[in-house]
């Protein structure tokens, strides 16, 4: 890979730390792996260096490298794509530990996305439920003490205390457990 030579000594420190930086963080990569990851991120610069001609060079980087992020943000899935790629090309335990390791913070989070999710699809269930079988469909109280909320096979001497508002109250939650995993895409998403 050829580096990009700059003529200001300020925007050739900010490019080479940039790089230095990158090429850290894909250390754990293989060569061929960080070598693509390098030229692309070079290229990058170099195509946006050259889009914007009425900037000096060293605002040009600057404002490339911001758009860019900090590579120890954007570099992180990139990592762990490419190691759960090798691993299952080579085998070798090492690696598939290491693509394991890189991809835990991801499978914790898509992992608590699907259990959101799944009480979505419940509560569309609840709700189609009470429609069908309403009598073993509700919140039910047993002994004047709660005892189950959703579908009981069995409500012998339960008592069913929401009746029909038992559709809005699961369309209500089902609209909370939405707006809760929409914002929880957005915190995620910007990380």
């Amino acid at each position: 890979m050829k580096n990009i030579e700059f003529e200001s000594n300020t925007a050739q420190r900010i490019y080479n730390d940039y790089l230095k930086r990158v090429e850290k963080k894909a250390r754990v990569l293989s060569q061929d792996d960080k070598t693509e990851i390098l030229m692309d991120i070079n290229s990058h610069i170099y195509e946006g260096i050259q889009r914007e001609t009425n900037v000096n060079e060293t605002d040009s980087l600057l404002n490339l490298i911001e758009k860019l992020g900090d590579p120890d943000d954007f570099m992180q899935p990139i990592i762990a794509e490419r190691k759960i790629n090798e691993a299952t090309r080579t085998f070798n335990p090492k690696t598939v530990y290491q693509a394991l390791s890189f991809n835990f913070k991801n499978g914790i989070i898509y992992s608590i996305f699907s259990v959101l999710y799944l009480f979505l699809l419940a509560f569309g269930f609840l709700i189609i439920t009470k429609l069908i079988i309403p009598s073993k469909t509700g919140l039910f109280y047993y002994e004047n003490k709660f005892h189950s909320f959703g579908f009981v096979s069995n409500n012998e001497g339960m008592n069913e205390i929401l009746g029909f508002w038992f559709i809005p109250v699961v369309l209500l939650a089902a609209a909370v457990f939405y707006l809760i995993i929409t914002l929880l895409l957005r915190l995620v998403k910007k990380k």
